[in-house]
């Protein structure tokens, strides 16, 4: 629906310009709406179309921030819609009102955070501290310019800055001193420079992400050749990266994962990572957990690692599970699931704590941090 009204608004702001902005004799509403808005809603509708197809993009992926951003979005393209005052127009204005409760219907589908990275706020603040650095400085040295002057001088800045960033040059705005003609030249290093990298930082996931979806496809295919691997099924800060770093000594292991992001920030690691449902049994069948060696289930929510647990489990009787435990209450649970191993790091840290205090003989704690399911000591041994 988004996409909808994204190509409603722009097909409408084309339509309402081609038109002159009349929308027909007054207006569709008369001339109740003045012409010089008519006009300004056709151009400005129309970038309100491609900032909508921008957000929808968001959307598919789960942003919260596109969300916001789709519905003030969409809030303007009905009033748009208004004020353009044309025929057409009404089937935006129809479609706009009729995807805003979606939107907000569905409002909870939508809580992934953005969390750009340190090169991609770097560019963005290249782009705008360019373009500042343009503006501010043709303001300035108006004086020397023929075409900056007059109530519109600081929009003229703006302008000039944007067009000799962009390469256009119109020639509409030239310098007449030498002084000021340094700075032009200085305007299309910077702002070249930094829409270049901008445009880098903004192509380079993609590329990326083509050379990961190959690279995928050729691990899927040495995975068939696997015997005795480590399946490490899904992602936790706490244990799973650590468990990796051993692992990379030699052991054969695949990652399963189903976050796209994380998928990617592992890959750039060289870890041998598979996007997908680690209950996807399907996929466990794929990845090997019939020839596997043992399986890894170590991630932030118990109640997942329970379900992987029990789902490894019935596809291979045999082989051996280790999981890890959030909460040291699960670990019953893990165990009625399947696992043969089960670790909660935060009552191995606290078990540790107590013995390096006197609390504890060592083979008391050795005999609760294993977890013995047959609740012997070690004498029965």
């Amino acid at each position: 629906m988004t996409i909808g009204v994204a190509l409603l608004s722009i097909a409408t702001g084309l339509v309402s310009t081609g038109l002159g902005g009349t929308g027909g004799s007054g207006g569709l509403y008369g001339g109740f709406v003045p012409q010089i808005v008519r006009t300004t809603a056709s151009y400005t509708g129309t970038i309100v179309g491609f900032l909508l197809l921008v957000t929808a993009i968001g959307l598919r992926r789960g942003f919260r921030s596109a969300w916001y951003a789709s519905t003030v979005l969409v809030l303007l393209a009905a009033m748009h819609g208004i004020l353009q005052s044309t025929p057409y127009s009404l089937f935006l204005v129809v479609g706009s009102l009729a995807t805003l409760p979606l939107l907000i219907r569905h409002r909870h589908r939508f809580e992934r955070p953005i969390e750009p990275t340190t090169t991609q706020i770097a560019a963005a603040a290249a782009v705008v501290g360019s373009q500042l650095y343009g503006t501010i400085g043709a303001y300035a040295l108006r004086g020397y310019f023929d075409g900056i002057d007059g109530n519109d001088a600081i929009f003229e800045a703006f302008y000039f800055t944007v067009v000799t960033a962009s390469t256009v040059g119109y020639g509409d705005i030239q310098p007449t001193r030498p002084f000021a003609q340094a700075f032009g030249m200085t305007v299309i290093v910077l702002g070249t420079g930094s829409f270049a990298v901008a445009l880098g930082v903004l192509f380079t996931p993609i590329v990326e992400n083509s050379f990961s979806s190959a690279l995928g496809r050729t691990t899927n295919a040495n995975i068939e050749l696997m015997e005795d691997h480590i399946l490490v099924l899904g992602y936790g800060q706490l244990l799973t990266e650590w468990i990796l770093d051993e692992l990379t000594s030699g052991d054969d292991y695949v990652l399963v994962i189903d976050d796209d992001s994380l998928v990617e920030q592992l890959r750039s690691k060289k870890r041998n990572v598979i996007h997908g449902d680690p209950t996807d049994e399907e996929l466990l069948e794929r990845v090997g957990i019939d020839r596997a060696q043992s399986v890894l289930v170590a991630t932030d929510d118990d109640a997942d690692d329970a379900l992987t647990v029990l789902t490894a489990r019935q596809l291979n009787p045999d082989v051996r599970i280790v999981a890890g435990a959030n909460d040291h209450e699960n670990v019953k649970k893990f165990r009625r699931a399947g696992a043969d191993i089960v670790v909660s790091p935060a009552f191995v840290g606290r078990m540790l704590v107590k013995a390096a205090l006197g609390g504890e003989h060592v083979e008391e704690l050795a005999e609760q941090l294993a977890g013995d399911r047959t609740n012997r000591t070690l004498d029965d041994f």
